[in-house]
C-alpha cells in the first residue's frame, strides 16, 4: 500500500526485482519510486548556496514534473532487500547494512503514517525513518500464500 500523505500522487504497484530509492515526494513524505522516474539532479547541488537550493525548491517546473511521479506501492507482507542502511539505524535497530524486510502496516487510522518495514529480528520502523535515497530491492509481493502451507507442519520456508 502506500501511506495515506501520498494519495494525491499518481501510484502503481511495484514489480518483483524491481530496484527502486526512498524518495521524498512533495518535499514533506518518503515514500517508494523508481530511480527511472526521478528527475536527474545535479551532483553538484551541495556546492549551491543555501539561498539557491531553497529558490531551487520552489521552482515551479520542478513542483509539476514531482507531482507526475509515481509512488510505488507494496502490499503488507511484500519483502524487500533494504540496502544503504545508515549505521545509526544499524546500532539501534542491531540489523547489518544490506537486510531483508517485510513490508508492514501499523496504522489503520486516518492521517497517520502507516508503512512500515519489519526485519527478521522483529524491530519495525515508519518508512518515514529511512533515508532519502536509500535503495530497496522488491523480492516478493505476495508472500502469504508461500508461507500459509507452511502453517501446522512445522516447516518454515527458506529466508531470502
Amino acid at each position: 500500500m502506500c501511506d495515506y500523505s501520498l494519495h494525491h500522487f499518481p501510484n502503481r504497484l511495484g514489480t518483483e526485482g524491481e530496484e527502486l530509492v526512498v524518495h521524498r515526494f512533495g518535499g514533506a513524505s518518503l515514500g517508494l519510486a523508481s530511480p527511472s522516474d526521478l528527475p536527474a539532479f545535479s551532483t553538484a547541488s551541495e556546492a549551491r548556496s543555501c539561498w539557491a537550493q531553497i529558490k531551487s525548491w520552489f521552482h515551479r517546473p520542478l513542483f509539476e514534473m514531482e507531482k507526475r511521479i509515481p509512488a510505488v506501492c507494496i502490499p503488507p507482507g511484500g519483502r524487500l532487500i533494504l540496502r544503504d542502511i545508515p549505521r545509526t539505524l544499524q546500532r539501534e535497530l542491531g540489523v547489518g547494512e544490506i537486510e531483508p524486510v517485510t513490508f508492514t502496516q501499523v496504522s489503520a487510522e486516518a492521517n497517520m503514517y502507516r508503512d512500515a518495514i519489519r526485519f527478521r529480528n522483529g524491530r519495525q520502523i515508519l518508512l518515514q525513518r529511512l533515508r532519502e535515497g536509500q535503495r530497496v530491492t522488491v523480492a516478493c509481493l505476495a508472500p502469504a500464500a508461500e508461507e500459509s502451507i507452511f502453517e501446522g507442519t512445522g516447516a518454515r520456508p527458506v529466508a531470502f
